[in-house]
């Protein structure tokens, strides 16, 4: 791949987009979508890491798991990061989401060894959290999260199979999974085509799962039931018109909230800043296909991972967890 740079006087892109006067308590229009470092296929993933002060993310198509700071901007961190067998193995085969779990552990979807995994950050060594389904291997773990009681919640869309959809070696449909405390599997959802970003409300009540179809380009909020299944969800926002009537580019991908309730959500056009209540506030125009983000700093820098680039934007709220 080409060469990773990292910079001490970053440039910029994009731009923010207003919608709603509510977003001026959310981000400034004049804020700077920086640019921290840029060389990757395809960046994904991102999580921040508090007790190290560094942020981690996923290059999918590389195989590879970065880590940038700021003294010494993106250096490799792991790899293989989501496939450990011989030989090619598609053209996504790493880690694609990231979360740092309530034990300080890296928890990661591997495209690849299609599982989810976690691994000490501290000592190394990996172990498989679930890499099936009553038998049946998922097809390629997306993105991941965890529950304040333990519980992990991911997605298991086809992206990271070979040949996608049509790969032979699919055993399963697509859908959302949970894993207990006691390592049990379960399916959650099983109403989206292509479920791809995830995160809890702040109250964690209600599970936000964003859908990566050009057809159906919508961001579901299902409520969370106190034995952790899922409730029959809703549509909370639907981006397709923006792929259909405004050409946009980009498909509903990673998403973050912040502590007040309102969506970070990639889709279309970069990042859609969306209330609690559905309405579309403003766009963090990130100029490229934006895949993820991540609250970081101390809670109010917002991480994006877009295309071949690192980004990263100054916010006037605050992530959950922060």
């Amino acid at each position: 791949m080409s060469t990773i740079h990292a910079q001490k006087v970053y440039p910029t892109l994009g731009k923010i987009t207003q919608f709603d006067s509510a977003l001026e308590s959310l981000i400034s229009i004049d804020a700077k979508v920086e640019i921290l470092a840029s060389g990757f296929v395809w960046s994904e993933g991102p999580v921040w890491h508090k007790k190290g002060k560094y942020l981690i993310f996923s290059d999918v198509p590389a195989n590879t798991i970065y880590k940038w700071n700021e003294s010494e901007g993106a250096t490799i961190f792991l790899s293989p990061s989501g496939y450990t067998g011989l030989g090619e193995y598609g053209d996504e085969p790493g880690s694609n989401g990231l979360t740092i779990n309530n034990k300080g552990e890296l928890i990661a979807c591997e495209h690849g060894d299609r599982r989810v995994s976690s691994m000490s950050l501290t000592l190394g060594g990996k172990r498989t959290l679930a890499d099936n389904y009553q038998g049946k291997r998922f097809n390629s773990p997306n993105d991941v999260v965890q529950h304040s009681g333990g519980a992990y919640y991911f997605t298991d869309p086809p992206y990271g199979l070979p040949k996608k959809d049509k790969d032979p070696s699919r055993e399963l449909e697509f859908g959302v999974y949970r894993i207990g405390t006691d390592g049990k599997v379960s399916l959650v959802a099983n109403d989206l085509v292509r479920p791809n970003g995830l995160a809890f409300s702040p109250d964690e009540k209600i599970l936000y799962v964003a859908q990566s179809h050009e057809d159906r380009a919508i961001y579901m909020a299902y409520p969370v039931n106190e034995d952790g299944s899922l409730g029959t969800g809703k549509v909370l926002f639907d981006a397709t018109y923006m792929l259909k009537n405004e050409k946009r580019s980009g498909l509903p991908d990673g998403l973050k909230i912040d502590k007040k309730g309102n969506l970070f959500a990639t889709g279309p056009g970069g990042v859609l800043i969306i209330s609690p209540a559905g309405k579309l506030l403003g766009r963090i125009e990130t100029g490229s296909l934006a895949a993820n983000c991540a609250w970081g700093d101390d809670g109010s820098t917002l991480y994006i991972t877009a295309d071949m680039y690192l980004c990263r934007v100054k916010t006037l709220t605050t992530g959950v967890g922060f």
